[in-house]
């Protein structure tokens, strides 16, 4: 079958990734042959590894069903992974609903309405697949479907997802879904602590994993996360949810010198 990602950035490729291991012909669509390019190496570098570490057997013959050219018609599945602004994702979404009249459009958002993107779309198609980082190893999609969704296209979303050995989980639009709304809340809760003296980041991050049995605490994931895109998230949470959302002065303040997590080599830990 056939499914389009828009957008090759790590979740964009991720997807593209995890849709071609599983036997699909994927179309990347980026903005423009440069970031297109860009996409395409980091989907060859992700499948490579995979083959490293044994979970595929041919990454080239894998990646070959890769392509970047125009939108097919016959696309079931589009994905877009574009960054977090409803307009940008309304326009791509737009496209790819002219382009690809049957395909179930899907958004990547961790915490945008859905209701707001399926504006003025073929809102029927329109729903919230939200994948985790990274996408090939992380077993959640978190489905989100808004009151103009038709069924169908929900049950089509599952099956693309559970084809693709994710657990699948539905919930209601609403600010920051359920992980989002609830890891934020965690985590926000323990950039406070830290920023009050109470534990020190790594006695914080050791705590929830040794007592909550999570893989890596909230402070580590929030450095894998990006700073940046929690500020983000933490600031719509607050202004649809209110106060017990807003962000510490600690993240505002590390996030204005740069110390963006893992990707900047500096966040509440050194990389």
């Amino acid at each position: 079958m056939k499914a389009v990602v828009i957008g090759g950035g790590t979740m964009g490729a991720g997807i593209a990734h995890l849709l071609l291991a599983h036997g699909h012909e994927v179309t990347l669509s980026e903005a423009d042959a440069e970031r297109a390019e860009q996409g395409r190496l980091a989907v060859r570098r992700s499948l490579g590894r995979a083959q490293e570490k044994g979970k595929l057997t041919d990454a080239e013959a894998v990646f070959a069903n890769l392509s970047t050219g125009d939108l097919p018609a016959d696309a079931e599945l589009v994905v877009e992974a574009v960054p977090e602004n409803v307009p940008l994702k309304q326009q791509v979404l737009g496209v790819a609903a002219e382009k690809c009249p049957q395909a179930v459009l899907a958004s990547n958002t961790s915490s945008l309405s859905i209701s707001e993107i399926a504006e003025g779309l073929p809102g029927e198609r329109v729903l919230g697949m939200h994948f985790f980082n990274p996408v090939p190893v992380q077993q959640l999609v978190e489905l989100v479907h808004h009151e103009g969704v038709d069924p169908a296209n929900v049950a089509k979303a599952r099956a693309w997802a559970e084809e693709m050995g994710k657990t699948v989980i539905e919930v209601r639009d609403s600010p920051g879904f359920a992980t989002s709304r609830l890891g934020v809340a965690v985590g926000m809760e323990a950039i406070r602590m830290l920023e009050e003296g109470v534990a020190s980041a790594a006695d914080i991050d050791t705590g929830m994993k040794l007592g909550y049995r999570w893989p890596m605490g909230p402070l580590e994931l929030t450095d894998l996360v990006g700073l940046d895109v929690r500020l983000a998230i933490a600031e719509h949470l607050a202004a649809e949810l209110g106060p017990r959302f807003e962000p510490p002065a600690l993240l505002r303040d590390k996030v204005a010198r740069g110390e963006l997590g893992k990707k900047t080599g500096q966040g509440f830990f050194s990389w």
